[in-house]
């Protein structure tokens, strides 16, 4: 069955309003795990918008399933990665206006720093995954960057209605398909929710999907295990190899 990252940024996203101290996402990544999170996944910015260092040191000890550090090819970062050793770091597009990331990274324009940021990373052990678009070029120089993941954009496929939904899909298949042929472990995200993840999990290339708004919505209503309960139950009642 897929996997299943829960993004805890939006629990701090609430906590920064006030420079307060709860929610806590260190407890909401606890709750998570006991949901059925098969990872925790956050993005330390170089702004701190949400995520502060605090947050991913704590998580490093607590997390038990697997941490994943969402962060950009940024030098300040790279050094707190090799310090904090999470177990997979994504490298992300960052870009301070932004509410959140917007597109994959372009790894042809930013293939020699791109290539770098894996080699620092791997070399100390650190899997490395790059959130690309689902565009076969850019796959195809992702492949030469050393990294074994790769986690293909979904947003355009979750913002467009109707006959374009149906035309991302098949953008997204295609490139999972053309991924997994290049060798690399194929993971997917953003903009995932309850109602728009029913077609993604039965991608079979798929090993890994990362959710983060839609189940922190949910879990105003119903709690964060809760709400990771139901979206592991769609998941597993949807996919092809459940």
């Amino acid at each position: 069955m897929i996997k299943l990252g829960v993004n805890v940024d939006h629990v701090a996203t609430v906590r920064q309003a006030r420079l307060s101290i709860e929610p806590d996402p260190v407890r909401a990544a606890v709750l998570a795990e006991l949901g059925g999170a098969d990872g925790i996944t956050i993005h330390l910015r170089e702004d701190r918008r949400h995520i502060q260092d605090r947050d991913l040191y704590l998580l490093r000890d607590i997390v038990k399933t697997r941490l994943n550090l969402e962060m950009a090819c940024n030098e300040e970062i790279i050094d707190i990665a090799l310090k904090v050793k999470p177990d997979m770091c994504t490298l992300v597009p960052e870009k301070r206006e932004e509410l959140t990331t917007e597109g994959g990274l372009d790894v042809i324009s930013n293939f020699e720093l791109v290539k770098d940021t894996v080699s620092k990373l791997r070399d100390e052990g650190i899997e490395v995954s790059i959130f690309i678009d689902p565009d076969e070029a850019q796959l195809e120089k992702a492949i030469y960057t050393g990294a074994r993941f790769v986690e293909l954009h979904t947003g355009a496929y979750a913002d467009a209605k109707s006959e374009n939904r149906l035309k991302e899909l098949k953008r997204l298949k295609l490139a999972a398909k053309v991924a997994k042929n290049l060798g690399f472990i194929v993971n997917a995200g953003h903009g995932l929710d309850y109602y728009n993840v029913i077609d993604i999990v039965k991608i079979k290339e798929l090993y890994e999907l990362n959710i983060g708004h839609s189940i922190i919505a949910r879990s105003i209503y119903v709690g964060i295990k809760e709400a990771v309960k139901e979206m592991k139950d769609l998941i597993c009642k949807h996919s092809l190899e459940c």
